[in-house]
């Protein structure tokens, strides 16, 4: 059977990217592989396995075009009322709370936050099949 490790994006500012993943996730760095034209740094924590791959394109000076393509990387907690305050003392700035209802049950609680280079990233009460 096939399990998920990671998610890569590209990103601009190493440092921004991997401050934001930390205040935001608590992710920190797991490994970091530096090579001619990129450098790799993987971010995780110790809830999961899964990590979060930044690519960081050496000498690339313009954002990304993320398209219309990208979907979005979603966290699960376990008291989202109190994440989205911490969210917004850190100067996040998540969305509002959400619910989503299906057939008269919730399906789910949730907000979103973007990150430094415009990835959209869902936070979900941990919930039914959000776990």
């Amino acid at each position: 059977m096939a399990k998920a490790i990671h998610q890569m994006i590209r990103v601009l500012d190493e440092a921004r990217s991997v401050d934001f993943y930390r205040r935001a996730f608590g992710l920190d760095i797991a490994d970091r592989f530096g090579f001619d034209g990129f450098t790799l740094v993987y971010l995780r924590n110790a809830e999961a396995d899964f990590e979060v791959e930044l690519t960081i394109n050496h000498g690339r000076t313009e954002p990304y075009a993320l398209g219309d393509g990208y979907g979005h990387v979603a966290f699960a907690v376990d008291d989202l009322a109190a994440e989205h305050a911490r969210f917004i003392d850190a100067g996040l700035n998540p969305t509002p709370i959400k619910e989503f209802f299906r057939e008269g049950a919730l399906l789910a609680t949730f907000f979103f936050v973007t990150d430094p280079d415009g990835y959209k990233i869902e936070v979900l009460k941990k919930h039914g099949r959000y776990r």
